[in-house]
């Protein structure tokens, strides 16, 4: 394959090497490496970043391997963020998989024909793994168009990702113009992610990265292509994850995967699915943050338990 591909680890071995299994299977020419540095204060951390860097070690195809490895911790924002912006500083496009989201093998060419497809066209941004739409079918194509940057496993060129903002500098513009209505149109949709941004903005090194490409993309006018099946499952949750320690209220945990069919039916048109993106917003994005402040309350609490 081609198409280089942007693998981001940190300190989880048993989940990395899944995903490396099937990177190995693909056999990109060309493999970025993105890693975070252990934090001072968690026994054992370096240890496990360690473990995790060694399964790099194991490409045993025809492949350039590229490293940008932290010394200290970053955080989840900046070591992404800067990682993200280094690769794009060395290629025009690339697939990104972390290190706890297992795709299928049919994900691979689907992304290498879409990064190709829509290579000059601005309208696109992302292309996405994920599909969270359970099963119901949104189009007689191989896949729709979404608003939402879903990033378990997802796609994407250097001409989209220059507009990438970790502090995201036109927030309070954005804000003061009620711009976000005229994205989302819908009030309980705008409210939502009027918190998120706000919050993203006040303290943008404190969130996971996302959040600021979602902005980004959204501010742009651009679109993301969701392949009809799901390509990807995340197998990440668990007492060692950074973000989530329970899978309990995610129904997007886990999901079975589905293989993309060839060759690609195309639609004939560039339209938003806002069915399919209304289902997103109700089923998806509320659960999302009412359990990330339900984590992140726990993890606070256990720590200070632990401090003392």
């Amino acid at each position: 394959m081609e198409t280089p591909v942007t693998f981001i680890i940190f300190k989880r071995p048993q989940t990395t090497e899944k995903v490396f299994d099937a990177i190995r299977q693909a056999k990109p020419t060309k493999l970025f490496v993105i890693a975070d540095g252990p934090r001072t204060d968690r026994e054992g951390e370096a240890e496990k970043c360690e473990a995790t860097r060694a399964i790099i070690e194991r490409v045993d195809w025809n492949c350039e391997v590229i490293k940008n490895y932290s010394d200290i911790n970053l955080g989840c924002a900046k070591r992404v963020s800067s990682g993200l912006d280094w690769v794009f500083n060395n290629v025009e496009e690339t697939i990104i998989l972390e290190d706890d989201c297992i795709p299928h093998p049919t994900f691979f060419r689907f992304s290498e024909e879409m990064l190709e497809k829509y290579r000059d066209d601005t309208r696109i941004s992302t292309i996405s793994a994920q599909n969270l739409q359970f099963g119901r079918k949104r189009t007689n194509y191989s896949y729709y168009f979404s608003r939402y940057t879903l990033c378990w496993g997802w796609a994407s060129w250097r001409r989209a990702w220059q507009h990438y903002d970790l502090t995201l500098k036109l927030w309070q513009e954005v804000q003061a113009e009620n711009l976000l209505h005229d994205i989302l149109i819908d009030p309980k949709a705008v409210s939502y992610w009027r918190r998120i941004f706000q919050s993203v903005y006040n303290n943008p090194t404190a969130t996971i990265w996302d959040y600021q490409w979602t902005f980004a993309c959204w501010i742009q006018g651009s679109l993301s292509i969701i392949p009809n099946v799901n390509l990807i499952s995340n197998v990440g949750v668990g007492p060692d994850s950074t973000h989530f320690t329970s899978s309990q209220g995610f129904s997007f945990i886990n999901m079975s995967m589905q293989a993309m069919e060839f060759p690609l039916k195309h639609p004939p048109y560039i339209v938003r699915n806002v069915e399919a993106d209304n289902f997103t917003q109700k089923t998806v994005y509320k659960a999302t943050t009412l359990n990330i402040f339900k984590e992140e309350v726990k993890k606070r609490l256990n720590y200070s338990t632990i401090k003392k």
